[in-house]
């Protein structure tokens, strides 16, 4: 079966063919560096690190690039109320994201680009379209996009032009605004007081300012693409649904006016919002959820996986206790079967060799279906009840198995990391290749499972137990905090 992509531009489910055979450029736009990213991120973030190891689980050569947006209204904003210059206020947080993608076995991209380092080719940009008479200066000193001369404006978002403000007084310089301020857009903003504060002002031909966030994707994107293949279009660019208006819109208009091109990527993708209690989680409504609130909690990254993987990336999902449970047990379930398998003394023939031609086959076309990740993870269970009942019936597994699953797994990430540490309580740590500090995670780990034995004791009355757990926390920095919801062992500063 071909791979077949819902294509957000088309609204439909296309054959994917990229432009070389064989090589795949892919532009995902990250996070903005001004705060933690939430789960709500990162679930469009997995998405596209799971459209990436399908790509190349599929033969392809995937050119990835995830940017990373260092300056715009919410970093200048947040930069200023913590009196510290923008490059030294996103610093934490790009570390930050770095650690938690890690966490979450997200692949490398090929290339980080943070928006401060692309100015040269922003400012080229906002000279050809001025050049062009595509882009005008405002009568504010910033550079607006003229969508009245852009037919196409409104292609992906569908929207109707018709009803579209243009010219004095139809404009918006807000980096973020709704569907109904479709206006001309801001493209290089003069420079204001705030801006010139943080460090977020540089010279341009047509004057002193900082890119619009719609202008910074497009030239990273078009810079990195030009020095890797020598061309202007992408095969694919993804992102949340949230992204379509008017951020995806704008880059359209502004990239295809510069290079003339019909389209600036083959393959639009959008991932749908996960939602707590049925609310897109946001800041606005206080249901913000963190990586490192999941890690500190001891949640393994496959089970967050496993979650997201048993729905489909267009659908919304919502965030629950319940859910979160089943997910890790769903974990367990494959992780105990992989250990059995792996105990095992291989064979060169049994009816593991059928059950991995099922897999194979099913698992293969669930994924090749626009990343039907929920029947493909059926397909992994389904192969796991059937391996179980060979190995119980003295089946041993052959080398054609363990090359299917491993590549099947490896695709979802959702086998649990091994156990590989005991302390001296006996507690057994989950440690995980991936950049996290050691000692630090092995730290984290010890104080949750120590505040939830504090509080099983407490709710088996064994008040002696819960004091001895509270001050051995508090010997080694942690400090118990008892809440209406529960119990938090937090690290003394």
């Amino acid at each position: 079966m071909t791979l077949r992509l819902y294509n957000t531009m088309t609204r439909s489910v296309e054959p994917f063919t990229p432009l070389d055979a064989g090589r795949v450029s892919l532009y995902t736009c990250g996070p903005t560096v001004y705060n933690y990213a939430h789960i709500g991120n990162f679930r469009t973030f997995l998405f596209e690190d799971v459209l990436r190891r399908w790509l190349e689980a599929s033969g392809y050569d995937v050119f990835h690039v995830m940017n990373l947006t260092d300056v715009d209204d919410k970093t200048i904003k947040g930069a200023l109320a913590a009196n510290a210059s923008l490059g030294d206020y996103v610093v934490p947080f790009i570390d930050a994201f770095h650690e938690d993608r890690k966490y979450l076995h997200m692949l490398d991209a090929d290339a980080y680009p943070r928006a401060t380092e692309f100015i040269a080719p922003m400012v080229v940009l906002v000279q050809d379209l001025l050049a062009k008479g595509i882009a005008y200066r405002g009568d504010d000193g910033s550079v607006y996009f003229a969508i009245g001369k852009f037919p196409d404006y409104g292609r992906l978002s569908r929207l109707d032009t018709r009803e579209l403000k243009t010219g004095a007084g139809g404009r918006v310089s807000a980096d973020e605004y709704a569907k109904e301020d479709a206006r001309d857009f801001v493209l290089w903003k003069a420079a204001r007081e705030a801006d010139e504060k943080v460090g977020a002002a540089w010279d341009a031909p047509f004057g002193r300012g900082r890119p619009g966030w719609h202008l910074e994707c497009s030239a990273m994107a078009l810079d990195l693409l030009a020095k890797r293949y020598g061309r202007d279009v992408l095969d694919i660019h993804a992102g949340g649904v949230d992204l379509v208006f008017p951020h995806h819109e704008d880059e359209i208009a502004q990239s295809c006016a510069h290079t003339g091109q019909p389209d600036f990527a083959r393959v639009w993708m959008h991932g749908e919002f996960l939602t707590m209690s049925g609310t897109k989680m946001s800041k606005r409504f206080g249901n913000i959820l963190t990586a490192r609130d999941l890690r500190m909690d001891g949640v393994d990254a496959a089970t967050l996986r496993l979650l997201f993987a048993t729905t489909h990336y267009r659908q919304k999902l919502d965030f629950t206790d319940e859910a979160l449970a089943s997910a890790r047990e769903g974990s367990r379930r494959l992780g105990e079967f992989a250990s059995r398998v792996a105990r095992q003394p291989g064979v060169e023939q049994s009816e593991f060799d059928r059950i991995a031609l099922v897999l194979g086959d099913e698992f293969s076309a669930a994924m090749d279906d626009d990343l039907n990740t929920s029947q493909a993870l059926a397909a992994l269970f389904e192969a796991t009840r059937a391996g179980n009942r060979a190995l119980d019936a003295g089946e041993k597994p052959t080398a054609a198995f363990q090359s299917v699953w491993a590549r099947m797994t490896g695709v979802l990430q959702v086998l649990p990391a091994d156990p590989q540490a005991l302390d001296d309580d006996g507690f057994r740590f989950v440690l995980e290749s991936d950049g996290y500090p050691r000692e630090r995670r092995l730290q984290e780990f010890w104080a949750v499972e120590m505040k939830n034995r504090r509080l099983e004791a407490k709710q088996s009355r064994n008040f002696a137990e819960s004091d001895r757990i509270r001050a051995l926390l508090a010997e080694h920095g942690w400090e118990v905090r008892d809440h209406r919801d529960g119990t938090a062992a937090v690290q003394r500063k």
